[in-house]
């Protein structure tokens, strides 16, 4: 095949030149200018950039990568490749208590497992279905399915290969590591529970995983120490520690000066998740550390909002939210009344995501929700997680909404440390649109309207910067014997249209998208095709 006509963004950080594009089953066997080579196929890029497929390197698609509807809102932003394992919580590798753990605390992020999938099996679960009713009061949701049996890394990453149109790779959760060897225990670990938790790391490394992912904000990671995630880092040799930090924002320090630890403590390489802002105390905190010789690259999305687990935003750290019928016995008591006075300033922040059995209120404000229920804003948030047993998830609005806010993003995207990741969430009737949106966004909004990137940076920060971070072989760039993981782009459209309002629609501006050098999305439309790999390290 010759993709003809184009111009050429080859991921160095080079600005756009006239170039054809041979491939030859899955690879990049030429560029430049083709006028009398022959081809089984030709498709015009004449008024469209040719780019390397990006790279999603914090995205949320355990478990949804395999509904059509999510693959298609990745390839529609020229998203070739997402990062899966983050925050310290995924399905492998573990004990089949651990993957129920996993798949039940992170139902709201991740989704629950498909149990049916298994290697080369090519077919995919429905998306899901619009709900349209509106009951008067709540209803009582169903528990979600869990996955049954152990789970390994080999294992999964045997099912996402070439069964989804995406490539997939996996970082080790240190959460379900952690639970599966000392259950939801806050104690240090003993030596044989550290000695059987590197175990886990090594022969995940040896199964194909691309580093070693943790999140101290989230439960059972939370209790871990510095020592204790140094110790198991020493194996990754090269590949990252990738960590949502025990703290952001204002006490972005806190959270940074335990990363440098652990950098220093194992020599291994670190990647923050979603380092937001504010900028004024976020850059100094990188470069310090750069500058002490730390190996660091962090990721943010083009958005002021976020989205999380509705419990971990409401709930005092005494209430044992990833244990879900102990937290629903707390709230069916009176012993929290003293506590929610302390959220009406959180009330309005909060517009619901995810409600499962309760879909009427998923788009809605927590305030207007608990209006049309005829409940107070704290009496709702009770019976909505009592009655989705803790799986309700949240937009939640910053308070530095504004010029301001957006000023101080795009500061830290410009920094070189920086590379692209949506934080996407998928699960819900009414999900963040960073998911649908962020890499059009980052094109559109970013380079094209405002000019923090030139094109060319713009390949680096999402493409080649995270296929080296990574360790993903002969991906990021458009070279002679790369992988032809390839996106066809509109300068002049592309753009996210994904809303708060709308979170689902699709990115426009990317219609023809390669993966494996197959043609996977043809004139903005799914070609039913998967190609996508579950990449391990080089």
């Amino acid at each position: 095949m010759i993709i003809s006509a184009g111009h050429v963004l080859d991921g160095t950080g080079a600005p756009p030149y006239r170039a054809d594009v041979a491939i030859t089953g899955d690879r990049i066997t030429a560029i430049g200018h083709l006028d009398g080579a022959e081809a089984a196929s030709v498709v015009d890029a004449q008024g469209r950039f040719v780019a390397p497929g990006f790279i999603d390197c914090h995205a949320h698609g355990d478990a949804i990568v395999f509904d059509p509807a999510v693959q298609l809102a990745a390839l529609r932003q020229g998203v070739t490749t997402f990062v899966l394992g983050q925050d310290g919580l995924s399905f492998a590798p573990g004990s089949a208590e651990t993957v129920a753990y996993a798949s039940r605390y992170f139902a709201a992020v991740n989704g629950p497992l498909p149990t049916h999938h298994h290697p080369h099996d090519h077919h995919a679960p429905p998306s899901r279905a619009e709900h349209t009713a509106h009951p008067s009061g709540l209803l009582a949701a169903e528990p979600a399915p869990h996955p049954q049996g152990p789970l390994t890394v080999a294992e999964l990453l045997a099912a996402y290969d070439r069964s989804v149109a995406l490539n997939t790779a996996y970082l080790l959760p240190h959460g379900t590591i952690r639970y599966d060897v000392m259950g939801p225990s806050p104690d240090k670990p003993s030596p044989d529970d550290l000695s059987r938790m590197l175990a886990h790391v090594e022969r995940g490394l040896a199964d194909g995983a691309v580093g070693l992912s943790s999140g101290l904000e989230y439960l059972p990671g939370r209790y871990a120490t510095a020592e204790e995630l140094a110790a198991l880092c020493t194996p990754l040799a090269g590949l990252p520690y990738v960590t949502h930090m025990r703290a952001y924002g204002e006490q972005a320090g806190v959270g940074m000066s335990e990363v440098v630890e652990i950098a220093q403590r194992s020599g291994a390489a670190v990647h923050v998740s979603h380092l937001h802002g504010p900028a004024d105390t976020l850059l100094p905190l990188v470069e310090r550390a750069l500058a002490g010789g730390v190996d660091l690259t962090y990721d943010t999305y083009p958005y002021l909002r976020g989205n999380t687990i509705l419990a971990m935003v409401v709930l005092p750290p005494e209430v044992p939210g990833a244990e879900p019928e102990r937290a629903v016995e707390l709230l069916r008591t009176n012993e929290l009344d003293a506590w929610w006075p302390s959220l009406e300033q959180t009330w309005p922040r909060l517009t619901i995501s995810h409600a499962p059995g309760l879909e009427w209120a998923e788009g809605l404000g927590l305030v207007e929700a608990a209006g049309r229920a005829g409940v107070a804003p704290h009496e709702f948030c009770r019976r909505l997680l009592i009655e989705t047993r803790l799986e309700a998830g949240c937009v939640t609005a910053r308070p530095d909404e504004g010029p301001e806010g957006e000023e101080s993003v795009r500061r830290v995207l410009r920094h070189p440390s920086h590379i692209g990741g949506s934080d996407g969430i998928y699960v819900g009737g009414h999900p963040h649109p960073r998911g649908f949106g962020a890499f059009a966004r980052f094109l559109g909004r970013h380079v094209r309207e405002l000019g923090d990137w030139t094109w060319g940076q713009a390949m680096v920060h999402l493409a080649s910067h995270p296929a080296r971070r990574f360790g993903l072989p002969d991906r990021g760039l458009l070279r002679r014997g790369c992988v032809a993981d390839v996106v066809l782009l509109d300068p002049a459209t592309v753009a996210d249209r994904a809303t708060y309002e709308s979170p689902r629609a699709p990115s426009i501006g990317v219609d023809d998208v390669f993966v494996s050098g197959v043609r996977v999305l043809a004139d903005g439309a799914l070609t039913g095709r998967t190609p996508g790999r579950a990449i391990r390290p080089r």
